[in-house]
């Protein structure tokens, strides 16, 4: 059958505006994908939905059909989104009632039934992670435009990849090429050029939107519309595949996907091949996101400026305990952004972080931002604060659980109003940890010489939950040799010292000359929870490759 021309234009909600229309207006395409959620986005939609029970979904898919579903009919791109956030159904009908506004005669159908909030008592919003087999059944029974809950990223493009292949739901394989495909486009301009820890090797100022050529055997090619800014190469693709993901078996509702048998091969400028993906049948369990109301949170940063920086810090530390002693979680943080006889004010302040966090939205606002400010005149030399603390604001927990696949009633609803229950793989298999593979031959003894890691070594880190992952590859045979050595999990833990005292496992990838850390509990209760300083480890990998090592000198 033909090759399946899958692009994406969004990579979360709030992703570039114009990329839909650019997706549309730059060369050929039978599928255009948005992805709009994440677990963030789920406690936002969460809160919306409390203001406006007819609310949930992203508004601002809307705002761009409203300028490009014309343009997408008349090009017949179907286009497939997970936008319906918490309320799909609500955001078919504004599609269909957009659509007849603008006299544009599209077929709308959306999937449900991975709302579970019902189930979950004091959860704001818990939701199922579905598959693409009802975007599939929806695609085959005609719809021009799908919309979806909470669905896997990759069932955007395993959707559409089983309705124009007719792949059935035990085509392990095919499935599991189309799910590496799917988390290669998920992010958007992730996999050309942007947030690239190579990014001079080419121009990211304005990069495109990649897209997939899909085959019937599960083979793609990654590329993007030819004249569009930023590059795709094998490293790109790399780092895109690391991404958010754990070990070997890369686990989803319809297959779980080997990452350690996938192969990259260029495919000639701005393409990348993507080969060799094995599948395996699903886990008996689907994810399940909970998001809740953790309670309310307030800071503020202190400007120590000049001499005696940790004196002054410790002063402000006693001046504000008498009121800091009734809250339940109380963070500070000294950041010495400072350098001596700086040339600027701005060069010669450090910064002193108070993080707090209570159940209560009295203990952290008022009573925190009379106590801070009171210090104005009566604190260390050279008082000031960034910004005045707040009231304090609501924080989000979030975690994962999982439930039988029988639990969750997985329905297509199709543009004719028919209602199709999706029946889970007719397979199931336990995940196991994947046995480590070997490693190569060590680098001979040499001289070596002090440097950073990221001279001879790319990352990219992000979130799951409370969890981070690092993923790191070498761009050079050589340089694989030395990383698969140099670079265990105890290395990791002394180069990063938040982790000295948190597990941290490591799985290897020898065909992508990779490793991948996951480091379980860094980020607290996960990123609404803003316990850390970056609280979705995205720079994570970039402070890694700024740690110094003894590297070979052959190496640099």
């Amino acid at each position: 059958m033909s090759v399946l021309r899958v692009g994406n234009a969004s990579g979360f909600y709030g992703d570039r505006f114009s990329a839909l229309r650019e997706m549309l207006t730059g060369g050929p395409l039978d599928v255009l994908t948005g992805d709009y959620l994440a677990e963030l986005t789920m406690l936002i939609l969460g809160r919306d939905r409390l203001k406006d029970p007819g609310a949930g979904y992203a508004r601002t898919f809307l705002r761009q059909l409203e300028e490009c579903l014309g343009l997408a009919h008349e090009r017949g791109v179907r286009i497939v989104a997970n936008a319906g956030g918490l309320n799909p159904a609500g955001l078919a009908d504004a599609v269909r009632a957009l659509a007849d506004r603008l006299g544009v005669p599209v077929r709308v159908a959306h999937v449900e039934g991975d709302d579970l909030t019902a189930a979950h008592p004091g959860a704001l919003a818990a939701h199922a992670y579905l598959g693409g087999f009802g975007i599939a059944a929806c695609l085959r029974a005609g719809a021009d435009v799908v919309v979806t809950g909470r669905v896997t990223d990759a069932a955007l493009v395993t959707g559409p990849a089983a309705a124009h292949f007719g792949w059935g739901p035990t085509e392990y394989d095919r499935l599991a090429g189309a799910v590496v495909a799917g988390h290669l486009l998920e992010c958007g301009a992730q996999v050309t050029g942007g947030n690239y820890a190579f990014f001079r090797d080419g121009d990211v100022r304005h990069p495109g939107f990649p897209l997939a050529e899909l085959h019937a055997d599960g083979t793609s090619v990654i590329t993007k519309h030819d004249g569009t800014g930023g590059f795709v190469d094998t490293g790109t693709v790399t780092a895109q595949l690391l991404y958010e993901t754990g070990g070997a078996r890369y686990a989803g509702p319809d297959v779980t996907a080997r990452l350690d048998t996938v192969r990259l091969t260029p495919d000639g400028p701005d393409r990348v091949r993507v080969e060799g993906v094995r599948g395996e049948a699903p886990p008996p369990t689907l994810k399940v996101g909970l998001n809740r109301l953790g309670g309310f949170r307030n800071e503020v940063a202190f400007v120590l400026t000049g001499l005696d920086v940790e004196a002054k810090a410790a002063l402000v530390r006693e001046q504000m305990e008498p009121v800091l002693g009734k809250v339940a979680d109380v963070r500070w943080d000294l950041v010495r952004t400072d350098r001596p006889d700086a040339p600027t004010e701005e060069t010669a302040s450090a910064l002193l972080r108070l993080v707090v966090r209570d159940a209560g939205q009295e203990a952290v606002g008022r009573a925190l931002s009379g106590a801070a400010i009171e210090l104005a005149l009566a604190g260390y030399p050279g008082f000031h604060v960034l910004a005045p603390p707040g009231k304090g604001a609501p924080y989000g927990v979030f975690e994962a659980r999982h439930v039988p696949r029988e639990a969750v009633e997985h329905v297509a609803v199709l543009p004719d109003g028919r209602r199709t229950t999706v029946a889970p793989a007719p397979d199931a298999a336990v995940l196991a940890p994947v046995p480590e593979p070997p490693l190569p031959a060590p680098l001979p003894a040499g001289p070596v010489r002090r440097a950073p890691l990221g001279l001879v070594a790319g990352a990219r880190s992000g979130d799951k939950g409370g969890d981070a992952n690092v993923g790191v590859w070498a761009r050079t045979d050589d340089a694989w040799r030395w990383l698969a050595h140099e670079l265990t999990a105890d290395r990791f833990r002394e180069l990063i010292p938040e982790a000295r005292d948190l597990p941290v496992t490591r799985h290897v990838l020898p065909n992508l000359r990779a490793l991948n850390f996951v480091v379980e509990s860094l980020l607290g209760e996960g990123v609404a929870a803003q316990a850390r300083f970056d609280p979705q480890a995205k720079a994570l990998g970039e402070w890694l490759r700024a740690r110094h090592l003894d590297i070979p000198e052959v190496l640099l």
